[in-house]
């Protein structure tokens, strides 16, 4: 019965590409195929990527205060959740929790600001705090997410060093309308062949659990395949308390660990990282998800609390895998608490940028 995901991974690796229906059967095996759909998932990212994983540290240069409306977001229009909010970090405070990311065993550091997208002003200023970064530490590579782009900020980033560009597609064009209505489908699409036109590697993903169907799911995956993104970021959403989708609870450890193997059947070759909402959703199956993802975020996120960063090394290292680049491991402060991984409330972000507390790394 579960000789059709070794099937499938077989006509993969000769260079067939997955079908539609092939990720609709994944999404859809059962629970006791769940182990063979791993197994034939980890085929196919050995394969590419052998025993490494990449390691990915988010600094938050801009909290909240967004004038968009994603339903998701705790950042967004109106929002009630509890977060931190802020301006712009000064390029030496960005750089200290760069740092902090590095020692901790990241090799792409990723830039993000809150807000529609940059002005020609707020460009120069990353374009300025990049430069500073490479000139301490010349190779990392920098991923900029800065919102939807205008005409020649792109090329820009990419003169200033920036090596990716990060804007998620979230989920399929069929649902987008119903997750926000402050920009289109198309103005995402556009973003991304912004960055990619310019030289720029693009990321970009989607979130699972925002009411979405497996249809919608495999919509929204094989528009990333097509659109040729080099790094898919699978993030699970973190019903934030005072967000439109407070309350929201769809996803199961299971269900997250079929998305992500749906990820590496369509995109064999392509970074998949388990991104936000890992801890919360795939909870003790986190190791058994890296034998299908390669790539992780170190500690925090955007306005949430990861586990210990020394909890992310652990699990790679438990797993047989080691870190890309073989950074050195930092020791974690004392400060950093992990969240309760079963909890039905995200952990708020409480330390790192924005904060006097050392970041979690």
């Amino acid at each position: 019965m579960t000789r059709r995901f070794d099937d499938l991974a077989d006509a993969v690796l000769a260079g067939a590409p997955a079908a539609a229906e092939d990720a609709l059967d994944v999404l859809r095996a059962s629970e006791e195929e769940l182990l063979s759909v791993v197994a034939a998932a980890a085929r196919l990212r050995r394969k590419h990527f052998g025993n490494t994983v990449k390691v990915n540290y988010l600094v938050n240069l801009k909290s909240g205060l967004c004038p968009e409306d994603c339903h998701y977001c705790s950042q967004r229009l109106g929002s009630q959740a509890d977060i931190l909010k802020y301006t712009w970090l000064k390029p030496d405070e960005a750089i200290e929790q760069a740092t902090a990311g590095l020692r901790g065993g990241a090799s792409r550091i990723c830039m993000v600001s809150s807000g529609r997208g940059p002005t020609d002003r707020d460009v120069e200023r990353v374009a300025g705090m990049v430069g500073a970064l490479k000139q301490e530490h010349p190779d990392v590579e920098v991923c900029a997410c800065l919102g939807l782009l205008k005409d020649g900020q792109a090329e820009r980033l990419r003169a200033a060093g920036v090596d990716a560009y990060n804007h998620n597609l979230n989920t399929a064009e069929s649902h987008h309308d119903d997750i926000v209505t402050t920009h289109t489908y198309a103005d995402r699409v556009d973003t991304v062949t912004k960055a990619k036109d310019a030289g720029l590697s693009p990321c970009s993903g989607l979130i699972a659990g925002l009411g979405e169907s497996d249809e919608q799911l495999v919509e929204a995956l094989f528009a990333l395949r097509d659109l040729g993104s080099d790094s898919i970021p699978v993030n699970f959403l973190m019903p934030f308390d005072g967000t439109p989708f407070e309350g929201t609870w769809e996803l199961t450890p299971g269900r997250c660990l079929r998305i992500l193997a749906m990820a590496r059947f369509v995109c064999p070759d392509k970074e998949i990282r388990i991104a936000g909402g890992r801890e919360m959703h795939l909870r003790s199956l986190q190791g058994l998800a890296l034998h299908v993802a390669n790539s992780i975020f170190l500690g925090d996120y955007l306005t949430s609390e990861g586990q210990a960063a020394e909890a992310d090394l652990e699990l790679i290292r438990d797993h047989g895998f080691v870190v890309l680049g073989a950074a050195p491991e930092h020791p974690v402060s004392p400060d950093a608490v992990s969240p309760d991984a079963g909890s039905h409330d995200p952990a708020k972000r409480r330390r790192g940028a924005g904060t006097d507390v050392p970041a979690n790394a």
